[in-house]
């Protein structure tokens, strides 16, 4: 797994061959994040997607960041990052 917990978050950097690979990458992510309601702070641009993930309300990581963080791994895995 690619997340460090730093800051009361989980943070991951994906690194992508061009500006589409991320787009997609972010697509991807939107439906499990829905699904649970979780939803992660995203930036992207040309070759990178950077996401952090919080619970806001609890003031750090708890179960739901590390579920979500699962379930984008698993979505993003046929891109092969």
């Amino acid at each position: 797994m690619s997340w460090i917990e730093r800051d009361k978050a989980l943070h991951r950097e994906i690194k992508t061959p061009d500006f589409m690979t991320a787009f997609n990458i972010v697509s991807a992510i939107a439906a499990p994040a829905e699904a649970l309601q979780h939803h992660p702070d995203i930036e992207f641009g040309w070759g990178y997607v950077r996401l952090t993930l919080t619970t806001h309300d609890a003031g750090g990581v708890t179960e739901k960041d590390r579920k979500l963080a699962a379930k984008i791994d698993a979505a993003i895995a046929p891109f092969g990052v």
